[in-house]
């Protein structure tokens, strides 16, 4: 995957008015995400990191989906299970796993979570 694969994923996993299965609909929707679309997220993130880790700045378009990703994606999540969904067993760890992601792109410095579930940072 190259860079402008990775960031068009990204960009269009928040369009929530132009696809209705973006990562942010199914979640306000109180679905889970479909097979393989957090897999997808997290090598496009892995690649947009790749890619910008040493850039000055990123462009609006770019970090207004990260920060949807890492943000409202978690606070959707929240809602749901406020509401009584029963999400898929994995998927909060998936969203920090996201969310992590996103703030690594940012920091320029790839974090994940430990096995204690602690966060790590991971040059």
């Amino acid at each position: 995957m190259n860079y402008e694969t990775a960031r068009k994923i990204l960009i269009d996993q928040t369009k929530t008015e132009e696809n209705p299965d973006a990562l942010l609909n199914r979640l306000k929707q109180g679905k889970p995400p479909v097979p393989g679309q957090i897999t997808s997220i997290l090598l496009a993130l892995k690649v947009v990191f790749e890619t910008l880790k040493d850039a000055p700045s990123l462009d609006k378009d770019i970090a207004l989906a990260l920060y949807k990703l890492g943000i409202k994606a978690q606070q959707l999540f929240s809602a749901g299970r406020k509401a009584g969904i029963d999400w898929p067993p994995l998927l909060k760890e998936d969203l920090v796993r996201i969310s992590l992601a996103a703030e690594s792109i940012f920091s320029g410095t790839w974090q994940t979570l430990s096995t204690t579930g602690k966060f790590k940072d991971q040059g």
